[in-house]
Parts: structure tokens; C-alpha cells; sequence
């Protein structure tokens, strides 16, 4: 209360803002802690793979998408040749990735938009990226963190899912939640803070079956309780690699 006025607190738990800061700041180190090796799961070698390789992860996993972009990049190495790419090859290789039509339109597209707009290079500025075809400010957060290493929250299902979880934010629209976690966390590690909430909810922090008796952040979290609390029945839920 103050100038005996009862404050409201604009956080999701009704911590104040500086006590969710610490809480989150706090949940991040100790999942930092947990996966030290956290890290993008795509494999790619140059900005230009790596931004193809987020294109085709749409609702797809990224260990499907490593399956198929090694033929990809192999007959379509760089923006050049992907311009001039065959569509029925191009949706052939990539077929089990899902929504292969849409995808080898993009990625046409974005062979051609990067030959007349870039001369064949990915731009580094978020500004250009999400002007090119199929690439929004997710796949752009992606690129520039993991290729060109300028600092980036990339919101996809299970980071806005545990964003929410964990109370750092009650937003849905992926856009106000890179804003609101932005704000608790250093813009240096925005980068890595996208790999570890991904790792965590790929490997404990599961949709439907959550292994909270298995998680380093469990007395920190105002969702536990969402899944299995029991020790051992817990960690029996952790994967060690993710889903395919």
C-alpha cells in the first residue's frame, strides 16, 4: 500500500516487478545449470543453410529437417542455385518435413528475393530478414542469434509455453512475449535463454505430462503440480534427445 492507496501488481503471479526479474533471472542460471549444452538443433554451416533449415522446421521437428537439408544443400548450395531450383525436385527432397508445396514456394521465393534484393547474401538486420519470403520475426531471431550472433528471443510453442508457465508472462501473441521476457532477462543472453527454454521443454517441461519432481527450477515455478511430482516416477518422463 501506498499514500494508503493498495498497489496492483501488472505481473502474471502478483509478484512486483523487480520480484519476478529475480525469480526469472534466477529460473534461467538454474536451467543454464541443468543444460549447459544447450544449443540450436538444426544443422547448418553458413546463414544461408541456416535460414533455409528454420524455414522448413515449421511444423516439423528439427530432427526431420536435418534429415533432408543435407540432399538440399548438396544440389542447392546457395541463394543462386536455390532461385533456379527445380520445384518438383525441391519438394521431393523435402516431402517429410510436411506442407512441402508451401514450404518449396517459400523457399523459391526466397532464393529470388535474396538474388535481387541482397546479391545472394542473408541480411543481418531484422529489418531485412523479415521482408523476405516465409521468414518471420521468430525465423529472424533464429538467424541472427545462432549465424550472425546478435543477441535474440526466438518465441516458438515451447518457449511461449513456458514463458507462461513459469509466470514470466500471461501474453499468447509472440511478439509481446519476446517483449515481456526481453524486459526480465540481459539482452545478452537472450540468445542462449531461447536454447535453454527449448531444451527444458522438449526434455522435462513436457505439454501434457510434465516431469516437476525431475526439475531444477521446481520450487521456483508457479506451475508445479502441472505433472508428475513423484521423484522417481518423474525422471523416468526426462528425455535425453529431442522428440522426433
Amino acid at each position: 500500500m501506498v499514500g494508503g492507496v493498495t498497489q496492483t501488481l501488472d505481473t502474471p503471479t502478483g509478484e512486483t516487478p523487480l520480484a519476478l526479474t529475480r525469480r526469472a533471472r534466477r529460473m534461467y542460471r538454474l536451467l543454464a545449470e541443468r543444460y549447459p549444452d544447450a544449443h540450436c538443433e538444426l544443422d547448418f554451416t553458413n546463414p544461408f543453410e541456416l535460414l533455409v533449415a528454420t524455414v522448413l522446421s515449421a511444423q516439423t521437428t528439427d530432427v526431420r529437417v536435418n534429415l533432408v537439408t543435407p540432399e538440399l544443400f548438396r544440389r542447392y548450395p546457395d541463394a543462386r542455385a536455390l532461385a533456379g531450383a527445380d520445384r518438383t525436385d525441391v519438394e521431393t527432397i523435402i516431402a517429410s518435413t510436411g506442407f512441402f508445396r508451401a514450404k518449396t514456394e517459400s523457399l523459391l521465393k526466397l532464393g529470388v528475393a535474396l538474388m535481387e534484393q541482397h546479391d545472394g547474401e542473408v541480411p543481418g538486420r531484422m529489418v531485412d530478414l523479415v521482408k523476405l519470403p516465409g521468414v518471420g520475426r521468430k525465423t529472424a531471431n533464429v538467424v541472427l542469434g545462432n549465424a550472425f550472433g546478435v543477441p535474440g528471443i526466438t518465441v516458438d510453442t515451447h518457449f511461449g509455453r513456458l514463458a507462461r508457465r513459469f509466470g514470466w508472462t500471461a501474453e499468447e501473441d509472440p511478439v509481446k512475449v519476446e517483449h515481456a521476457v526481453g524486459a526480465l532477462i540481459p539482452r545478452k543472453d537472450w540468445t542462449q535463454l531461447s536454447h535453454v527454454l527449448v531444451f527444458h521443454g522438449r526434455r522435462t517441461c513436457h505439454a501434457k505430462k510434465a516431469a516437476c519432481g525431475a526439475c531444477p527450477i521446481a520450487r521456483l515455478c508457479p506451475s508445479y503440480g502441472v505433472g508428475e511430482t513423484d521423484p522417481d516416477k518423474a525422471a523416468k518422463l526426462v528425455r535425453t534427445a529431442p522428440p522426433r
